[in-house]
C-alpha cells in the first residue's frame, strides 16, 4: 500500500494573538495540521478564497508576518495510553506534573465521530455518584450525559470531585477536565485527589487560565479522545468538564479574532454544533464492541440563576438531565444545594437497583412538598395544624438525611439502609441533633457489627426479608445507644 504524501506551502500574512492569517494554502480543509517551524503547530479553523485562518495550538516561537508555513495531511490526533492514569497533562498530551514524559500507546483524533446509533446499547447500569440526593432522586446511568448548572460558589466543582472520590475501587476511569481554572483552584483539587488516593483511577487534563484560548478550546475534545481509548478497552469512563462556560468564552474569543460574525451574546452561530458533537461522544457501547461506557457531566456557570441564557439552554437541550444548584439553598446550609424541583434525570429509575427504587420511590415528591410547606409556613402568621407540624418534622428529618458534607460520598448500600429506616418511621421521635449524630456514626457501626450485610445488599441489589430484618436490628441498636447517651447528658446537665 502506497502512503499518500501531500504538502502545501504558504506565508503568514498577519498574526493576532493565537490566530494567524495565512495566504497560499489553496487546498486547505478544516482541522488540517499546519507547521510553522521550530515545532510550532496550528490547525485550520476557517478560510475564504484567499486566506486561511490558523489557530496556534503549540507555539515555541512568536509568529510574525512573512513566516513560512507548511500544510500536510497528517492527522490531528490526541496521544492516548494506559500510562496516562495518575498523570496531570495539558490538551496536547504534555506532562504538567513534573514526573517526566508520558508514555503513550497510540493516537485518537481530537474531533472523532460519535458512536453510531447501532453501536450503542440502552442505559441500564447504575452510575454510583455517592451523593444521596442524586442517587435516590435524580439517578444517573453509565453512558448518560447530565449537566450541572449554578451560580458562582454554589458547589458545582464539589459535586464532580465527590463523584470522582466515590469511584475508588469501582473500576471506573475518571478524567477531570479543567478549563480556565486558576492555579490556586487546581492546587486544591490536586491536593484533595492525592489525599484521597484518587490518582489510582484518575487523570487530570488541564488547560489553565494562563493557557492560550486555543488550548482551552481543545481541552474537552482531548478529554473525549482520552476517554474513548479506555471505553474501547471495555472500561467504564467518567469525564467531568469544569466548565463549559469558559470553553464557550474561549471559542467566542477565537471566533471574534477570526472575524466570524457574532450572534446572540456575541457567540458565533456554530456554538451549538461545537458542544453537541462533543456531548454525543458519551455512550454505552453494545456487547459486540465490548460494552464499555463513557459518562459525561459538564458544568455551566449561571449569572444570578438565569437558566434562559444562551449556553445553558443549548446544553439543557442536548443532555439527558440537569442538576440545578440554588444559591439560596447553599446559603441556608443545605449541601449539595440541588434544587430538586428544577432538576431532572431523563434516564430515570430504570438504571437504579431494585432496592434503591423501593426505598426512594416517594422521596422526591415528599421533599418537594416539604420545601413548599416550609415556604408557606414562613409567610403565615397564624399557627400550624397538627398535620402540617408532623409533615414539617418528617421533612426536616429527610432534609437532614439528604444533607451531605463535601468529600464524604456515601455508598449505595448505606443509602438503601438509611432510607429504608426513614420509610419505616424509625427516626420518628428523634431530635435533629440525634439524627445528625446517627448519620455520623452509622457507617462505622454497620461495618463493625454486621459487615457482611453491606456485601449482601450489593450482591442482591434488592430488599428481601432477611436484609430488612438485619437493617432494622442494626438501626434500632444504634438508635438505642444514641438515646441512652442523650438521656445521660440531660441528667448530667440537671445535676449541675
Amino acid at each position: 500500500m502506497v502512503e499518500l504524501r501531500y504538502k502545501e506551502n504558504g506565508i503568514v500574512k498577519t498574526a493576532s494573538g493565537c490566530i494567524a492569517q495565512v495566504i497560499g494554502l489553496q487546498n486547505c480543509f478544516l482541522g488540517q495540521l499546519v507547521h510553522f517551524g521550530y515545532g510550532t503547530e496550528g490547525i485550520v479553523m476557517g478560510f475564504d478564497m484567499n486566506t486561511a485562518q490558523v489557530l496556534m495550538i503549540k507555539e515555541h516561537e512568536p509568529i510574525t508576518p512573512g513566516n513560512q508555513v507548511v500544510a500536510s495531511i497528517e492527522p490531528f490526533n490526541m496521544p492516548v495510553g494506559a500510562k496516562t492514569l495518575g498523570r496531570i497533562m495539558n490538551p496536547l498530551g504534555e506532562s504538567m506534573d513534573g514526573l517526566g514524559l508520558i508514555q503513550f500507546d497510540g493516537e485518537i483524533p481530537y474531533f472523532n465521530n460519535a458512536p453510531a446509533i447501532m453501536d450503542r446499547a440502552s442505559l441500564t447500569r447504575t452510575f454510583e455518584t455517592g451523593i444521596k440526593l442524586i442517587d435516590t432522586m435524580l439517578p444517573l446511568g453509565k453512558g448518560q450525559r447530565s449537566l450541572i448548572l449554578g451560580d458562582k460558589m454554589t458547589g458545582k466543582t464539589t459535586i464532580g470531585t465527590d463523584i470522582i472520590i466515590n469511584q475508588k475501587g469501582k473500576e471506573v476511569i475518571c478524567i477531570y477536565c479543567a478549563i480556565g481554572k486558576t492555579f490556586s483552584a487546581m492546587t486544591k483539587i490536586i491536593d484533595l485527589f492525592k489525599e484521597r488516593d484518587c490518582f489510582e483511577h484518575t487523570i487530570i487534563l488541564s488547560a489553565p487560565a494562563s493557557s492560550s484560548p486555543g488550548q482551552q478550546y481543545l481541552a474537552p475534545y482531548a478529554a473525549c479522545s482520552l476517554g474513548e481509548y479506555f471505553m474501547h478497552k471495555k472500561k467504564d469512563v467518567f469525564i467531568f468538564f469544569d466548565d463549559f462556560t469558559k470553553h464557550a468564552w474561549a471559542y467566542r474569543e477565537l471566533s471574534l479574532m477570526m472575524g466570524m460574525p457574532p450572534g446572540r451574546d456575541s457567540y458565533p452561530g456554530d456554538i451549538f454544533f461545537l458542544h453537541s458533537r462533543m456531548i454525543e461522544r458519551a455512550a454505552q457501547l453494545n456487547e459486540k464492541l465490548g460494552g464499555g461506557s463513557m459518562t459525561f457531566i459538564p458544568v455551566v456557570e449561571l449569572l444570578e440563576g438565569d437558566l434562559t441564557s444562551y449556553i445553558p439552554t443549548n446544553l439543557v437541550s442536548m443532555t439527558d438531565g440537569q442538576l440545578f444548584l440554588n444559591a439560596s439553598l447553599f446559603n441556608e446550609g443545605f449541601r449539595p444545594a440541588v434544587d430538586v424541583g428544577l432538576s431532572v434525570s431523563r434516564v430515570g429509575s430504570r438504571v437504579q437497583w431494585k432496592a434503591t427504587k423501593a426505598v426512594s420511590r416517594s422521596t422526591r415528591m415528599e421533599f418537594i412538598q416539604f420545601k413548599e410547606l416550609l415556604r408557606v409556613s414562613k409567610l403565615q402568621a397564624s399557627g400550624q395544624s397538627e398535620e402540617a407540624r408532623k409533615t414539617l418534622e418528617t421533612g426536616r428529618i429527610l432534609q437532614a438525611l439528604l444533607t451531605q458534607p463535601a468529600s464524604s460520598p456515601v455508598t449505595l448500600e448505606l443509602q438503601i439502609m438509611l432510607f429504608y429506616a426513614k420509610n419505616e418511621q424509625m427516626f420518628k421521635d428523634l431530635l435533629l441533633p440525634q439524627v445528625q449524630e446517627f448519620l455520623v456514626e452509622f457507617e462505622e457501626y454497620v461495618r463493625r457489627e454486621d459487615p457482611e450485610l453491606l456485601a449482601l445488599i450489593r450482591e442482591t441489589k434488592d430488599l428481601n426479608d432477611e436484609i430488612k430484618s438485619r437493617i432494622s436490628r442494626i438501626v434500632h441498636e444504634l438508635l438505642a445507644i444514641i438515646r441512652k447517651k442523650t438521656k445521660k447528658e440531660v441528667v448530667d446537665v440537671e445535676v449541675e
